[in-house]
């Protein structure tokens, strides 16, 4: 079904899918203050996915809270609701990371403790194993809870190399005891790479991440990296994000091919009532047929963004989501999902 490990064993987002995990947002979670405006962003999300034909698993607290919100007009045979408590709902970087071992597809639980112990965690870092506790998914659970990891600091370009950034990998609090050689070794042999690439600049204001990777660079078939870039010298990440196109522009793959680099806008500085928020269209989710593309009410920049995209995945249809409600928690559409690759799923 996929290649051999010497090409892809830690599965790009765009190989074919089963589906696509979401923690729902409930009132015990920083969403309370501004629930139902959230949630309409979630059932917009739920619904461009069932749109492609895919399932959606849904994770959350109460099941009768999510039928309420989708309402009857979507196909309930495509949607699964398990019921666990979670602390936040970034999914990404507490569900399950599927990769390839001995030919195999397994899922990988490593700890997740909530960006180097900032906010509680203590239900969001079972969520993996209790996931794999109900029997829906086909592989076997790999326990790698002696290392930290988010899903969101680490992209793949499904053929045998994974990128990062040494702002997040090697933050305070995550994985303190390992060098940054030490955890390169370790991450490459688990799953399943070959080659780390590390980010050393760029980084959004308000990103309490210490900088994810998937708000900065994103890879795309065919030897693509997607970025974020800044052309006002006076805004604030004009610098960094300058360093960081110098440093993208020196990337080669396994093969010692050099990516082709696309540029996306960073999008107009949107605030909160304390700081900037971490807005960004490099957080879009690939599904089998669309691109889902975070937008931010900015038509210039958001339909500048969704071009660009497009270029990259042809043969995907690019679908904007309204993400205003999304950013208030620093936080967009790749981080509120998890992809789940073809055959992980038990379909019912």
């Amino acid at each position: 079904m996929f290649p051999s490990k010497r090409n892809r064993s830690f599965a790009a987002e765009w190989d074919s899918q089963d589906g696509i995990l979401i923690a729902w947002p409930h009132a015990g979670t920083d969403w309370a203050y501004m629930l139902d405006e959230v949630t309409t962003c979630y059932v917009e999300l739920a619904r461009a996915i069932l749109n492609d034909d895919e399932r959606v698993v849904i994770i959350a607290p109460d099941a009768d809270d999510v039928r309420n919100a989708l309402g009857i007009d979507v196909d309930w045979k495509r949607i699964d609701i398990i019921e666990l408590p979670t602390n936040d709902t970034w999914v990404r970087d507490y569900g399950p990371i599927t990769v390839f071992k001995d030919g195999r597809m397994v899922l990988t639980d490593f700890t997740f403790n909530a960006w180097g112990m900032k906010f509680a965690a203590d239900c969001d870092n079972l969520v993996t194993e209790r996931l794999n506790g109900t029997g829906i998914f086909r592989m076997p659970l790999l326990n790698y809870r002696d290392l930290v990891l988010e899903g969101g600091s680490i992209e793949t370009d499904g053929n045998g190399t994974v990128m990062t950034t040494t702002s997040c990998l090697t933050a305070p609090n995550r994985n303190d005891s390992l060098s940054r050689e030490e955890l390169e070794k370790v991450l490459l042999e688990r799953l399943g790479c070959l080659k780390m690439l590390w980010l050393d600049h760029g980084s959004l204001a308000g990103d309490d991440t210490d900088g994810h990777i998937d708000t900065l660079a994103r890879f795309a078939p065919g030897g693509i990296i997607l970025y974020t870039g800044c052309d006002d010298p006076e805004d604030e990440h004009f610098e960094s994000l300058m360093k960081m196109e110098e440093q993208l522009k020196q990337f080669t793959d396994v093969d010692g091919n050099h990516y082709h680099l696309i540029k996306l806008p960073l999008p107009d500085a949107m605030f909160d009532e304390i700081s900037r928020l971490p807005a960004t269209y490099a957080n879009f989710l690939v599904t089998n047929h669309q691109v889902l593309v975070p937008v931010y009410g900015q038509p210039e920049n958001d339909f500048k963004a969704c071009e660009l995209i497009s270029q990259a995945f042809p043969g995907r249809k690019v679908v904007g989501i309204d993400c205003r409600s999304l950013i208030c928690q620093h936080g967009s559409l790749h981080c509120a999902t998890m992809q789940l690759p073809k055959e992980s799923l038990i379909i019912n």
